[in-house]
């Protein structure tokens, strides 16, 4: 069973995210990951996602050369904000959320 402080901080990554990239998850996660195994998950998926999609920014970035990385670009905006309230909604009511398309860089 989840704590609802836990529930509380691991949605807070995720909101912290669109202010905040790096800084604001990292933070919590850092303090909190030996505490919690569930803020512990979310930490690592956030992170495992802001680096997936980062790479996939510099794909599209270099795919502007052709124009077709401009509509990639667009996409992958989106993805982000909409994956990241997704994931921040999931953490807030307890359950795990696995982003789609990521690679599982930190386990």
């Amino acid at each position: 069973m989840v704590k609802s402080e836990e529930k509380t901080l691991a949605a807070a990554i995720y909101v912290l995210s669109l202010f905040f990239p790096v800084l604001g998850p990292l933070i919590i996660w850092l303090i909190k990951k030996d505490e919690s195994s569930f803020i512990d998950y979310h930490g690592k998926e956030y992170f495992n996602f802001i680096i997936s999609y980062f790479i996939y920014t510099c794909v599209c970035w270099v795919l502007c050369i052709i124009l077709i990385g401009f509509i990639g670009l667009a996409i992958i905006g989106i993805m982000v904000f909409v994956f990241t309230i997704i994931a921040a909604v999931k953490a807030f009511e307890g359950a795990e959320y696995r982003f789609p398309w990521i690679f599982r860089f930190i386990k």
